[in-house]
C-alpha cells in the first residue's frame, strides 16, 4: 500500500474513534503513535501490543504534543466532546483542538484528519459550537486537512446512560424522524480512507453516517437481533432540558431541519458501510447483549 515508513499520530487512541482508528491504521501498514494521557492503562497497553508506538501526553501540553508529532506524516485529531453547556468547558474542547492543529501546523504534517460532529456548521447557532470553531481554525491557519463530521454512534445505545433500560429505548428524537447514525469501525475506515487517498480526501469536509433509521425502527430492529421484545419511549425535550440545555438544543434541532447525508457517495467511497442491522449483526447485538446483562439480573 506503501505506508511503510509512514507514521500517524493518532490523538485519544484509547477512546472509541481513536482506538478503533489506530487499529485501522496498523492493520493497513502504517507506523502509529498513540496519543494518550494513561500510558498505563489497559486500552493503552493493548494498542502497544498490537504494534503502535504510546506517546504520555495531554493535549493541553504543547511541548508533549511538538514531540509526539516530530517527523510524522499525518495527525488523526479527536477531542472529547465537552457536553457541560458553560462557555468555560466549550473553550477547553476549542483551545484543545487549536492546540493539536497548531502542533501538526509547525512540525510540517502532511495531512491532518480532524474528526468533528455531524451538521457542525449548522450546529453553529447553539453554545455547543466548539469542533465548527475547530473547524475554522483548522482552514484559517492553512493545515492541508480533511474534516469527517460523523453522525452519532451506533455503539452509544450500548451504554446504559444513553442507550437501553428494561426494554425501554428511551429517545428524545421523535418516533418518525430519521437518526442519523455511524459505527465507529466507519469512522475509523473513512479516516484511513483519508490517509490512502489524500489527492481525493484533502480539501473535503464530509459528513459521514451509515443509516438513519427512526426510533421505531431502531426498537424493531433491536427487538429482532435480541429476540426480546423493546419498546420506544419518548423523552419529552423539557425533561431533558432540566438536566442539560446543551442536549435540550441538540434534539430540538435533530428534531427539525438537522442536515444532509450523501450516502449514495459515502457508500461509493467506503461499500462496506453498515447499516444499523448490519451493525446489530456483526457486533451491536453482542454489545447490547453485554450491557443490558447487569440489568437481567
Amino acid at each position: 500500500m506503501g505506508n511503510a515508513g509512514k507514521t500517524i499520530l493518532v490523538m485519544g487512541a484509547t477512546g472509541r474513534q481513536g482506538g478503533a482508528t489506530a487499529r485501522r491504521l496498523l492493520a493497513d501498514g502504517w507506523s502509529v503513535r498513540a496519543f494518550t494521557r494513561a500510558p498505563s492503562d489497559e486500552a493503552a497497553q493493548r494498542l502497544a501490543r498490537e504494534g503502535a508506538r504510546l506517546c504520555a501526553g495531554d493535549m493541553n501540553d504543547r511541548d508533549a504534543l511538538d514531540a509526539a508529532m516530530e517527523g510524522t506524516y499525518g495527525v488523526f485529531s479527536v477531542q472529547p466532546p465537552e457536553w457541560d453547556p458553560s462557555d468555560a468547558a466549550t473553550d477547553k474542547e476549542i483551545q484543545l483542538g487549536r492546540n493539536v492543529a497548531d502542533a501538526a501546523m509547525q512540525a510540517g504534517v502532511r495531512h491532518f484528519v480532524y474528526s468533528s460532529v455531524g451538521g457542525a456548521d449548522r450546529q453553529a447557532r447553539f453554545r455547543y459550537s466548539a469542533k465548527w470553531e475547530i473547524e475554522k481554525h483548522i482552514r484559517e491557519i492553512g493545515l492541508r486537512a480533511t474534516v469527517l463530521r460523523p453522525a452519532g454512534f451506533m455503539e452509544s445505545y450500548a451504554n446504559p446512560l444513553f442507550g437501553l433500560n428494561d426494554g425501554i429505548l428511551a429517545e428524545a428524537t421523535k418516533p418518525d424522524v430519521p437518526v442519523k447514525l455511524i459505527a465507529v469501525d466507519d469512522v475509523a475506515s473513512f479516516a484511513a480512507l483519508a490517509f490512502e487517498r489524500p489527492e481525493e480526501f484533502v480539501g473535503r469536509t464530509i459528513e459521514l453516517a451509515g443509516d438513519a433509521p427512526t426510533p421505531l425502527e431502531m426498537a424493531a430492529s433491536i427487538s429482532k437481533a435480541l429476540r426480546r421484545p423493546v419498546r420506544y419511549a419518548n423523552v419529552p425535550i423539557a425533561a431533558i432540558r432540566s438536566r442539560n440545555e446543551t442536549l435540550a438544543d441538540l434534539y430540538e434541532w435533530l428534531n427539525g431541519d438537522s442536515y444532509e447525508v450523501n450516502f449514495n457517495e459515502l457508500r461509493r467511497l467506503h461499500p462496506a458501510l453498515m447499516t444499523f442491522d448490519a451493525w446489530l449483526g456483526a457486533k451491536g447485538a453482542a454489545l447490547l447483549e453485554a450491557a443490558l446483562r447487569p440489568e437481567q439480573g
